[in-house]
């Protein structure tokens, strides 16, 4: 797996990955930036809940879930001083779906967060990362 980053302009930055995807970062108009992108700070939390997101998503559809709605709030505290790395994230998983089951999604979740979630695996134990988890009974729509 490789990744390139190239400067443009300011504080924009293009990162290219090896998937042939490319992101936009920039910084905000106080450190010379042009508000045009994520910061990369940002693109990690979205990385780890992408990353754990895939996986939960994954064994679900395996053990026949009816999920009709799923998403993943992240937090992250950082230090105070630089580099200013994150000292904790917080992981809240939200399921929504009909007749879902609580053992399949806490084992789904404890699954990706213990075995598979390679973002996860890399921040840990410099980052003290934790999880809960909330399921909705959807009356409403159909799966994913």
């Amino acid at each position: 797996m490789d990744a390139k980053v190239k400067f443009v302009e300011g504080m924009q930055f293009v990162g290219y990955a090896s998937s042939g995807h490319a992101i936009v970062m920039d910084g905000d108009h106080e450190v010379g930036g042009n508000d045009t992108g994520s910061r990369p700070s940002e693109l990690l939390l979205i990385a780890i809940g992408g990353c754990t997101g895939m996986d939960v998503i994954s064994i679900l559809r395996k053990k026949k879930q009816d999920v009709t709605s799923f998403e993943i709030n992240v937090h992250g505290d950082k230090a105070g001083n630089h580099p200013k790395k994150f000292e904790t994230m917080t992981l809240e998983y939200v399921f929504k779906g009909h007749n879902l089951s609580e053992e399949a999604v806490k084992r789904a979740c404890e699954l990706s967060f213990e075995k598979y979630c390679t973002v996860r695996a890399s921040l840990a134990p410099g980052v003290n990362i934790t999880y809960t988890y909330k399921i909705i009974e959807d009356v409403e729509n159909t799966a994913l």
